[in-house]
């Protein structure tokens, strides 16, 4: 005798099912299953029932004994769901999370466990978990820029009397502080967290309550939901609800663009720690040795954060290029976000600890970074006091190339040359004092207005990197 409707257990994988004939085949269900990735979403999806459940009850959808048994069922699924063990992870035959939950459901709470998807469609279910999980992972994230920020302000408060060259074309250019160029690796996650934050906003916008592209047809009380979930609004279109992954392509941006300031940290610090170099030294407990030569000390971590750029910036390709050509409503193409958006997460939760313990642990070489601090760094400093006394800057830029050329011509430092010549050159380099002109020190002093490489300047840029913190 066929089992009744008020009875019937829906099959182990699947919540569909009755309009077809036949299962899926092996092949298209391998390919249609998504729990190998979503089972990750177990917390939020037992959060979603357990929130939808109660604004059911609300609604009179259920009676509030009824809400009370699924409610004492989600909390033993959930309570289930935290043992497994991989292997029961991957023997589990169902498509996706909320099957599964829902199995699990019927098994621990019996046939009330069909009431609770009344009005709800996996298309809302799944945008909401999505987004639950996202707001924890975005936390989790903000945390570990922060923990890199502060290994940065740490170093850079040891090194605010260190001199060393700057670069623009990976040619030196003119000396800074250590301070102040560890910084300029600090702001830019700075601008990542904000664009995080901001990005947090939009994430949290709940779908739940759209079902599967209309809306509810039961008196569900959303901005109920939404207080009961943490979101801070209510998605105000159906349509609009289901298939909005744009949170998903920001949040890819992100953290592609964290990706990419961390890249740059590593290329400077395999830069800057190669013999050619010399300023620093990456600590041991974040090098790796050569399998053949054993002198050898390989700054891999820092070269994992440049490769690994790379792949967060395919995952937003990715995901761009998957929303490109969807019509309205939810399509199974989205089922991809998740993918991208995980392995984007779990990139950064490896990488960020290594970067900032690779940062926190380094050893920056006064002596050497000072002594590549050379004379001709200095030539804008002698067109600026040209300038000082009235000659026109782009004029003083000429001279000063003149006597660089010279320079170059006697084979000679910059400061080598006889003061004798500069004057001829110019007049104005009458009575100077030469010793000051040449002293890196007093370049940096120069450069004291906000955001300059000044002592002063970049105690202020760390008392406000603090108060950032």
């Amino acid at each position: 005798m066929p089992e009744t409707a008020a009875t019937a257990t829906p099959p182990a994988a699947r919540l569909w099912g009755g309009r077809f004939a036949a299962g899926p085949g092996a092949d298209m269900d391998r390919l249609n299953r998504s729990l190998p990735v979503d089972f990750r979403l177990w917390r939020e999806d037992v959060a979603g029932s357990r929130a939808w459940a109660g604004a059911l009850a609300a609604a009179g959808v259920v009676t509030f004994a009824e809400c009370d048994e699924l409610q004492a069922g989600l909390a033993h699924v959930a309570a289930r769901l935290s043992t497994w063990s991989d292997a029961e992870w991957a023997a589990a035959p169902d498509e996706d999370i909320h099957s599964l939950v829902e199995r699990l459901l019927y098994q621990e709470a019996g046939d009330v466990a069909g009431k609770l998807h009344t009005g709800r469609s996996r298309n809302d279910q799944v945008a909401t978990d999505s987004r639950l999980w996202a707001l924890g992972a975005v936390s989790r994230l903000d945390a570990l820029l922060r923990d890199l920020q502060r290994a940065l302000l740490e170093q850079a408060e040891l090194h605010r009397d260190t001199t060393m060259p700057s670069y623009t074309h990976m040619q030196r250019a003119q000396p800074v502080s250590a301070a102040h160029w560890l910084l300029s690796h600090a702001w830019p996650l700075a601008r990542d967290r904000e664009r995080l934050a901001e990005a947090r906003d939009r994430v949290a916008v709940l779908p739940l309550g759209s079902g599967a592209i209309a809306g509810c047809p039961f008196p569900v009380d959303r901005v109920l939901l939404q207080e009961t979930l943490g979101f801070r609004a209510v998605s105000p279109n159906s349509v609009d609800a289901v298939a909005d992954r744009d949170w998903v392509a920001e949040l890819l941006f992100v953290m592609a663009m964290v990706g990419v300031h961390l890249s740059r940290i590593g290329e400077d610090l395999i830069l800057f720690g190669s013999a050619e170099f010399g300023f620093v030294r990456v600590s041991d407990r974040y090098s790796t040795g050569s399998s053949l030569m054993p002198q050898k000390r390989n700054p891999d971590a820092m070269e994992l954060a440049r490769g690994k750029a790379g792949r967060l910036i395919g995952g937003l390709t990715g995901i761009l290029a998957t929303l490109k050509g969807l019509p309205s409503g939810y399509n199974k193409d989205l089922q991809e976000d998740k993918e991208a958006l995980f392995d984007a997460f779990d990139t950064l939760e490896a990488l960020l600890p290594a970067v900032a313990g690779t940062v926190r642990t380094l050893e920056i070489d006064e002596v050497r970074c000072a002594a590549a601090v050379d004379a001709a760094m200095l030539a804008t400093d002698l067109a600026d006091h040209l300038v000082r006394r009235g000659v026109p800057f782009r004029e003083a830029h000429g001279l000063v190339g003149r006597l660089v050329r010279a320079a170059e011509e006697f084979g000679c430092s910059l400061d080598e040359l006889p003061e004798d010549l500069f004057v001829k050159v110019s007049p104005h380099f009458g009575g100077a004092d030469f010793g000051s002109l040449f002293a890196p020190e007093a370049s940096l002093a120069a450069r004291s207005g906000p955001g300059g490489t000044a002592p002063d300047a970049v105690k202020e840029q760390i008392a406000k990197l603090r108060a950032v913190l």
